[in-house]
């Protein structure tokens, strides 16, 4: 559904299952009732979210054109994918398997180029399209600062290999689509202002001398096919766990000519220890419950004198011998809660973002995203399409709340 100019949904990446087959039949059962309830009488977009396994189901014999036909029946539409996970994202471990395979590889490539050639057929007329992906590959499989930059500058090129396909595609078919990479903790990007230096240090230079020498174009023009096509996807949780402040990100975006592909609407654990040590006990054992085995839950620690502390999961985060400061956990948690006991979300962080997009209009795709469904404590489970529903519905009042400020 559309909210002002900004096209609105979740991400179906909630939903187990890897095969196309149980992408579809996921969607069948829980979107009818979800659009009835948040757009009865105007289409509503779907975050699609397609594993590599569902991606070549889906050009089999007439999956597509069987998709396409139930998409026009139910008033629906897809604008935007979720290319992070290329494999098994449900009832098996992921943990930095997510990034598996990486930027570095050609096989991360073909399944992005076949995500966008799948949007392009899916895309409304006259509407763009974006896919989100992983921040190149993760930091810690790589032993040194020269094995990094070696991974940076191998995935650049094929992110590059990438901008290269979505330029023939407008030029073919009048498309614009762009891909969106998704900074997060511990990815080789892992901040904005990384992305940002990232951009203008490593795609920006290579991509010019690309596009230049490969269709004879000028630098202006060059420079402005990447920043068409490559974008930042904003997710909020990511960002509130590194503390970022939302809107120098957004100001120094915007005085780059950097866009955002879309927003991904979701929120992280948060807690702050008394000086005394008073509530760390009650904190530590909160935290335990969600100490679960199938994602990765990095903790991001904030210092008295403002310096962070990295845990690449929250089990080395627990058993640190100290504990001070403010927590963030990565361990996306339905964003209309803001409490959870002695614990709490990054609500407000949400609601800091929603307003500079009132503000600012900065993208077209909002995404909610809440795929630890699954593994959150029973007692913070609905029924899936119910929590879904109070989620896009949470956020929608959040959005209409800002919209005339």
């Amino acid at each position: 559904m559309k909210i002002g100019t900004s096209h609105f949904t979740y991400c179906t990446n909630i939903h187990a299952g890897e095969n196309w087959t149980d992408h579809f039949n996921a969607l069948k059962e829980n979107f009818p009732a979800i659009k009835n309830d948040l757009s009865p009488d105007a289409s509503m977009g779907i975050g699609l979210r397609l594993s590599q396994i569902a991606s070549v189901d889906i050009l089999e014999d007439d999956n597509l054109f069987i998709f396409k036909q139930w998409l026009k029946d139910h008033d629906a539409y897809v604008f935007t994918m979720n290319g992070f996970p290329y494999g098994g994202f449900h009832d098996t471990i992921v943990k930095e398997q997510v990034h598996t395979p990486d930027w570095t590889t050609e096989n991360r490539v073909l399944y992005t180029v076949r995500l966008f050639n799948i949007l392009a057929d899916l895309l409304p007329p006259g509407m763009k399209g974006g896919v989100s992906t992983s921040p190149i590959s993760y930091r810690h499989w790589f032993n040194n600062d020269e094995e990094l930059l070696k991974a940076k500058k191998s995935g650049t090129e094929n992110i590059l290999k990438v901008a290269q396909e979505l330029y023939l595609i407008k030029l073919k078919k009048g498309l614009t689509m762009h891909l969106d990479i998704e900074p997060e903790p511990d990815g080789i990007l892992e901040t904005g202002h990384e992305f940002i230096n990232w951009f203008e240090d490593f795609l920006l230079p290579a991509g010019r001398l690309y596009f230049q020498n490969r269709f004879k174009l000028t630098t202006e023009e060059a420079e402005k096919i990447i920043k068409e096509h490559i974008r930042l996807c904003y997710d909020v949780c990511h960002f509130a766990i590194g503390y970022e402040p939302h809107a120098e990100i957004i100001e120094a975006l915007e005085q780059k000519g950097i866009q955002v592909g879309k927003i991904q609407i979701s929120a992280a654990l948060k807690a702050t220890f008394d000086p005394d040590g008073r509530n760390e006990r009650d904190i530590l054992t909160a935290f335990s419950i969600f100490n679960e085995d199938t994602y990765l839950h990095q903790v991001v620690a904030r210092t008295g004198s403002n310096s962070l502390i990295r845990y690449p999961d929250l089990p080395e985060a627990l058993n640190a011998q100290v504990h001070t400061g403010e927590w963030r956990a990565h361990f996306h948690v339905p964003v209309f809660l803001k409490s959870f006991g002695v614990l709490q979300s990054t609500q407000e962080d949400i609601v800091k973002v929603l307003k500079l997009q009132a503000q600012k209009s900065f993208t077209q795709h909002l995404e909610v995203e809440t795929y630890t469904w699954g593994v959150l404590p029973d007692e913070l489970k609905l029924p899936i399409t119910q929590s879904i529903i109070r989620v896009l519905n949470w956020v929608k009042d959040a959005i209409n709340n800002h919209r005339y400020e």
